[in-house]
């Protein structure tokens, strides 16, 4: 995938295991328990690995084979090698997920095949970079540099925001990034004594 860059030197494509993103981790606990969880440009699987150790079965997908293979027989994990800027989404229609996490990626027209895999009360955690990052470093191209409120953009009228930041980030390198943690709100989800109280997403830090 032409523009996943994992964590290390600007441009790397490696298959070392960073740590899971800061904002991932913030978020994981809107997850439901055991959910399954959908890793999008996996890479060696660091989100993978994280939302596996906390109980949840994951489906990592990737075309970097050398990156996926880190991960073979790893408890919880379902690994699928595919391309999918070029090739059809690799998953059975209607496959659903409790979370969607991206991050360090950006392929525009995935955007309804991402929503559509979220269940309701599903959570899509997402965090890539963004315009003013050609001035530090890589990527640069404009097609993987998100433009001012993109994300709010792609979610608005499908998603309910729970958090929302754009801006510089000096750690762990300079960088523009965009981030965006939203959920699907699912009908039915409050119980009949709590008619009329919205549901609540706890925040954190």
């Amino acid at each position: 995938m032409t523009d996943c860059l994992n964590p290390g030197p600007p441009g790397a494509r490696h298959t070392a295991v960073g740590e899971p993103s800061r904002w991932v981790k913030r978020w994981a606990h809107l997850v439901d328990a055991r959910g399954a969880v959908l890793d999008v440009a996996s890479g060696a699987g660091r989100h993978a690995r994280f939302f596996a150790s906390r109980g949840h079965p994951v489906t990592a997908i990737d075309r970097d084979d050398a990156a996926l293979v880190s991960m073979s027989g790893l408890p919880d994990i379902e690994i699928i090698a595919a391309d999918i800027e070029n090739g059809p989404w690799p998953l059975r229609a209607g496959a659903q997920f409790s979370a969607v996490v991206v991050t360090n990626y950006l392929h525009r027209p995935l955007f309804p095949q991402l929503l559509a895999a979220l269940a309701p009360g599903g959570v899509l955690i997402y965090e890539t970079f963004a315009q003013g990052n050609e001035t530090v470093g890589k990527p640069s191209n404009p097609a993987f540099l998100l433009a001012p409120g993109e994300l709010l953009d792609a979610v608005r009228g499908r998603l309910r925001v729970v958090a929302f930041q754009d801006g510089f980030l000096a750690e762990p390198r300079p960088a523009y990034v965009q981030r965006i943690c939203a959920v699907r709100d699912a009908e039915g989800s409050v119980k009949p004594k709590d008619k009329g109280v919205p549901p609540r997403y706890d925040l954190v830090g």
